[in-house]
């Protein structure tokens, strides 16, 4: 049938299951928004204050449910506004597709009023940028960013569209979305090697990021660690891959995380990584850390393999498969007098604040009292993140919300709204 390339933009959403986006309207924009009107009962359109607020929003809403998250932008201006939100998806691997919509295309590259080349500005901070010159394009573009958005390592796609293509007609065939395969780059013998380790280690520690809450592999890594009898920390990323009221829990990792955590992985023989990217904030003088152990990192992006710590092994592919066959091989292991260690450090040096006065731990903890720990929690940037990760137990994934890499200030209420709108039964909580 023929469509415009905004009924188009429309169709394709409604193809990848989206019933949520978040925007704010524009002249470049308004045939998206026309088309979108028509199909409100089946799209909700929430309006934010500021672009700053749709990409955040999108965001909050992907971390929450797992799916793309999806925000609209129109030209110069709103798309430029959409940038901080982008850099905060790509950094902490949040699918999110961005969908802009610029000058006619007689007019682009002549300094038209309301023209930026978003997809150039966006290029370091995207997994992939598109302009659509020709509707006949766009179907198969907004496929290929969802596509892109969700396999492999997540992130946002920038999809800019010229206005005359939201005008135009061509003709649209509706198409299921394509199943995706996250790339498996592993060897047998990386299997071997890895099961080798783990037989020979006495003090193992686990260190767990956020790769394992976007691979739902939470059972995978508690099983890991009950086969292996090993304690287990976790990065900020990585909250509720792991259980924050289990015995084999130590707490968060790093510059503000626990000290037993960091006198753990300090001590283990072998340091199993799931997920993670050995951040700064983790890590600290790449000299110093871990200097006991043999490293063995599981990740699906190459790309983090020895970037900022030398590892003795690796296995490269989605954490929540590699766990499944590492645990088939693996048989239970005994690691009493470590864990007995690991036990006393956490006697010795207990998270504390002053209980005497009113204070930001003391407050959290109320609340997880409150929401009986299951409430959805979004943060802003600061001390009050750092109390959020520190003070309120995750028992699952996708509860804590936060900027970790970018440390973006004012990402809390996008993410909140974004976070509610797709999760309406959940309680959620801005800090």
């Amino acid at each position: 049938m023929q469509l415009t390339g905004a009924e188009i933009v429309v169709e394709c959403l409604k193809e990848q299951g989206v019933d949520t986006v978040f925007g704010y309207p524009g002249g470049t924009i308004l045939n998206v928004y026309d088309a979108l009107y028509k199909h409100s009962d089946e799209i909700r359109h929430i309006l934010t204050s500021h672009e700053q607020g749709a990409a955040h929003a999108a965001d909050g809403y992907a971390r929450a449910t797992g799916r793309v998250g999806v925000c609209l932008a129109t030209s110069g201006p709103g798309a430029t506004n959409l940038v901080t939100g982008i850099a905060t998806a790509y950094m902490d691997s949040v699918p999110v597709v961005a969908i802009t919509c610029n000058v006619n295309l007689p007019l682009l590259g002549k300094d038209t009023f309301q023209e930026v080349d978003i997809a150039g500005v966006t290029m370091p901070i995207t997994k992939h940028g598109y302009i659509v010159k020709d509707v006949t394009k766009l179907a198969d573009t907004i496929r290929k960013a969802f596509r892109i958005a969700r396999e492999g390592r997540p992130g946002p796609v920038l999809v800019d569209i010229t206005k005359d293509v939201t005008a135009n007609t061509c003709e649209y065939e509706k198409r299921e979305p394509l199943p995706f395969k996250n790339p498996c780059k592993y060897t047998d013998a990386d299997i071997e090697q890895a099961i080798t380790l783990m037989k020979a280690a006495q003090r193992p520690f686990i260190y767990v990021g956020g790769g394992a809450v976007i691979s739902e592999a939470y059972k995978e890594v508690r099983e890991l660690a009950e086969i292996l009898d090993t304690p287990v920390c976790d990065t900020l990323m990585g909250k509720g891959a792991y259980d924050g009221y289990d015995p084999l829990y130590t707490g968060m990792i790093g510059m503000h995380g626990t000290k037993t955590s960091n006198l753990g992985v300090a001590e283990c023989d072998l340091l199993i990584v799931v997920g993670a990217r050995f951040s700064d904030r983790v890590v600290g003088d790449p000299n110093h850390f871990a200097t006991n152990a043999k490293i063995l990192h599981i990740d699906i992006d190459p790309e983090e393999i020895n970037k900022n710590i030398q590892t003795d092994a690796s296995i490269i592919g989605d954490v929540k498969i590699i766990l499944r066959k590492l645990n088939a091989r693996l048989d239970p292991m005994n690691h009493d007098e470590w864990l007995s260690h690991i036990e006393r450090l956490k006697d010795m040096y207990p998270l504390r604040y002053n209980k005497e006065v009113l204070t930001g731990p003391y407050i959290m903890e109320e609340i997880y009292k409150v929401t009986g720990g299951d409430a959805i929690i979004c943060t802003d940037v600061g001390q009050h993140q750092m109390w959020a990760a520190q003070y309120y137990k995750y028992k699952r994934p996708r509860q804590l919300l936060t900027s970790g890499g970018l440390g973006t200030m004012g990402y809390g209420l996008g993410a909140a709204i974004g976070a509610k709108m797709g999760c309406k039964d959940k309680t959620v909580i801005n800090i």
